[in-house]
């Protein structure tokens, strides 16, 4: 058993698990039991001891203490109300604008991206406040429900990004540098996405009528002071990590407290708030770590046995051009992503690819803004993608699933626009961290 070909043991890891997520296993259970399976089979008792080894191997890195820290705040700042702030501060100042609501609702996606750093925060907070604010005030509907799943989608690649973390903890690259290279491409394509809404209601204004309520400047200059407290946390969380003042672990930690300041100076901090936020930091955090345990694992075995070089073999054989083989990549995340969750394919393939993207030469940092872009699409590509049915979850009955799976191709296409201008132009996502590192 020990003389396997590399491409069976590809064979028997990947389809067992493929079988096993296809009759309902959860993604960590599969892995897992694959993995250990071909283990045990290859090493006898001996391969289960490496189920313990590389367990405490994984757990001992100290980046994955800012994991729960940055959940907690997302998710604090988000219950005390703080979307609900923002979005009034938007429509007082851009309400009588055409396509003014949609344009600040990019623009608050964007802000809770850098305030809790998953997708699935923006996308429910503004589906269940802004979507039957804009649809009242005769907004179009898919226009609507893609503006707020594609701006939600930026919680990806705006840092404190959770994926951006585990990238890291993945490929050791520096925290700091991927937070500083997601910056400017998740702000291109947040004007990307403000340009598209423009454009469509200048040419069909009924598709972002303005609102009919009028504010005084003194209104709307009062309502500034909704950004005062987020705009400082997120400046000084990212200005911390960025600047070199602290690692991520101590600034999620300042972070954390920060929000509950905030929360506590609104006077919205309460017992069901707190209950809430620790209960959900604890679900999220559980579902990542089994993932990450048995990822790590399988990752270990497959690599262990020898069977990762095929893929560096195939590379070579093919004869493509590098960056052929990188756009080869982008692809497979792409069809992956119609299937699976983000990070499932992070702890899949990231061991694998990123060996291959170094010894093409490419930048690692480069790499892993165009995964996270890759990711972004995945969120909104039918049939599974997640912001999908966090938008259903939430959505009112008049949208109907199709109109949500047709409301997300405008801006898939233009997430693909923006993945290629940064394949062309390495130089968006490396300039920051160049200049700053």
């Amino acid at each position: 058993m020990a003389d396997l070909d590399p491409l069976v043991i590809t064979l028997i890891m990947f389809s067992s698990m493929l079988v096993l997520m296809a009759i309902g296993s959860p993604l960590a259970f599969a892995l897992v039991t694959c993995g250990a399976a071909l283990a045990f089979m290859v090493y006898g008792d001996g391969g289960l001891d490496l189920l313990i080894t590389s367990t405490f191997s994984s757990m001992d890195n100290f980046l994955l203490v800012s994991l729960p820290m940055f959940i907690f705040m997302g998710l604090v700042l988000q219950k005390s109300g703080i979307t609900d702030d923002l979005f009034e501060m938007i429509h007082k100042l851009m309400g009588r604008w055409p396509g003014g609501l949609g344009i600040g609702t990019v623009i608050i996606c964007a802000l809770i991206a850098a305030m809790a750093g998953v997708s699935g925060a923006a996308t429910v907070s503004l589906g269940i406040i802004a979507l039957p604010a804009m649809l009242k005030r005769g907004y179009d509907k898919r226009l609507v429900t893609g503006t707020i799943m594609a701006g939600g989608a930026l919680g990806f690649l705006i840092p404190p990004s959770v994926l951006m973390i585990i990238y890291a903890f993945l490929s050791r690259d520096s925290v700091g540098k991927l937070f500083a290279a997601g910056l400017v491409p998740g702000l291109m394509l947040a004007g990307i996405y403000i340009a598209y809404i423009l454009i469509r209601c200048r040419f069909n204004p009924k598709m972002g009528p303005p609102a009919e309520e009028q504010f005084t400047v003194a209104e709307k200059i009062g309502s500034l002071r909704f950004l005062i407290a987020p705009g400082a946390l997120i400046v000084t969380v990212l200005g911390c990590i960025i600047g070199g003042v602290t690692s991520p672990s101590e600034a999620s930690a300042i972070g954390a407290f920060g929000s509950l300041v905030i929360a506590a100076l609104q006077k919205r901090l309460n017992w069901e708030v707190l209950r809430y936020v620790m209960l959900s930091t604890t679900k999220i955090m559980g579902m990542l770590m089994w993932i990450a345990l048995a990822a790590v694992f399988f990752s270990k075995i497959y690599v262990g046995l020898g069977a990762g070089q095929i893929v560096t073999e195939l590379v070579e054989d093919s004869n493509l051009s590098p960056i052929w083989v990188i756009v080869t990549m982008l692809a497979t995340y792409f069809i992956l992503g119609m299937f699976l969750d983000d990070f499932a394919i992070l702890f899949i393939t990231i061991p694998l690819f990123v060996p291959i993207v170094k010894e093409l030469g490419f930048d690692t940092t480069w790499f892993a803004v165009l995964f996270v872009l890759s990711m972004q699409s995945a969120y909104l590509t039918p049939p599974f993608g997640y912001n999908l049915f966090y938008m259903r979850s939430v959505a009112p009955k008049e949208i109907s699933i199709i109109d949500i799976y047709w409301s997300a191709i405008p801006f898939v296409i233009l997430q693909i626009i923006g993945l290629a201008l940064v394949v062309s132009f390495p130089k968006i996502a490396l300039w920051l961290p160049e200049l700053l590192f």
